[in-house]
Formats: structure tokens, C-alpha cells, sequence
């Protein structure tokens, strides 16, 4: 007998050690398990194994998908983001040029002052100047006048000049 279990000559059941005859009869017995178990067993495997990298696959689309809306979303908000960062930009330039046209304006204002201020002052300082010119000259006339009037004039001719104004006030 080739098995590995084989009846004994005594009545009983024992165990087959030649290794050639028991590895054609195992080998056997496993191809007939494989042949008779074997398509449902890799069947169920194969099936499984489908269902497994099929569910991977449609959540890995899903995760894909949900990147891309994303991506698609963030895009938007980059955009929107950009677009916000250029009117605020272009904000800022139209509040600077208004500032600086605004502060020359200023600027121009405040000379136009001080000058008409300055030749106000000037004109002013100019008046007083030459008032005070007309009154120094009329005091060093009037101080000449008095002072050659006391030489050319004694009492006998100022007598004469009083009696005569008198006079022309009396016609």
C-alpha cells in the first residue's frame, strides 16, 4: 500500500515513512483538494479581492474628485483673493495720488500765502519806513528853519513880522 496511513498487518491503523511513495500520494490528494475546494476557495478569494481593490478604487476616485473640488475651490478663492489684492492695490494708489495732489495743493496754497503775507509786510514796513522818513525830514527842516530864523531874525524884526501877520489877519 502506498499511503501514509495504511492498515497494519496486526489489526491497525500506521504510518507510511517511505518519502517517495508518500509525497506522489500527497501530492495527489492536494491537486484533488485544490481541483475539488480550489475554484471557490481562489474564486471567493479572487472575488474578494475584486470587491477590495474595487471599493479602493471607487474611494480613491472619490478622494480624487473631492481634490479636484478642492483644488477647484481654492482656485476660485485664490482668484478672488487676487482680484481683491489688485482693487485694493489700485485703491491704495488712487488714495496716494490724491494725498500727494492733495498735499501740493496745500503746499501751493500756503506759498501763495506767505508770499502775498511777505509782500503785505513788505509793503507795510516800506509805508512805515517812509513815514517815519517824512517826519525825520520835517523835524530836521522845521529844527533848521527854527534854528535859521533865530539868526536872521532880533526882536526888532520879529516885531515887525508879528505886527504884519496881525495885520493881513485883521482884513
Amino acid at each position: 500500500m502506498s499511503n501514509i496511513l495504511y492498515l497494519a498487518h496486526e489489526g491497525g491503523w500506521g504510518l507510511n515513512f517511505n518519502i517517495f511513495e508518500t509525497n506522489l500520494i500527497n501530492l495527489g490528494i492536494l491537486v484533488g483538494l485544490l481541483l475539488y475546494f480550489g475554484p471557490k476557495f481562489i474564486s471567493k478569494a479572487l472575488d474578494e479581492r475584486r470587491a477590495r481593490i474595487e471599493g479602493e478604487i471607487k474611494e480613491a476616485e472619490g478622494r480624487a474628485s473631492d481634490a479636484a473640488a478642492s483644488l477647484a475651490d481654492a482656485q476660485q478663492k485664490l482668484a478672488r483673493a487676487q482680484a481683491e489684492a489688485e482693487n485694493i492695490r489700485k485703491a491704495a494708489e488712487e488714495t496716494a495720488k490724491a494725498a500727494k495732489d492733495k498735499v501740493l495743493a496745500q503746499g501751493k496754497a500756503e506759498i501763495e500765502r506767505l508770499k502775498s503775507g511777505a509782500a503785505r509786510d513788505t509793503q507795510t514796513e516800506q509805508d512805515r519806513a517812509i513815514a517815519e522818513l517824512r517826519d525825520r525830514v520835517t523835524a530836521l527842516a522845521l529844527e533848521r528853519v527854527e534854528a535859521r530864523l533865530q539868526e536872521v531874525l532880533d526882536d526888532s524884526a520879529q516885531s515887525q513880522l508879528i505886527d504884519r501877520s496881525i495885520a493881513q489877519f485883521g482884513n
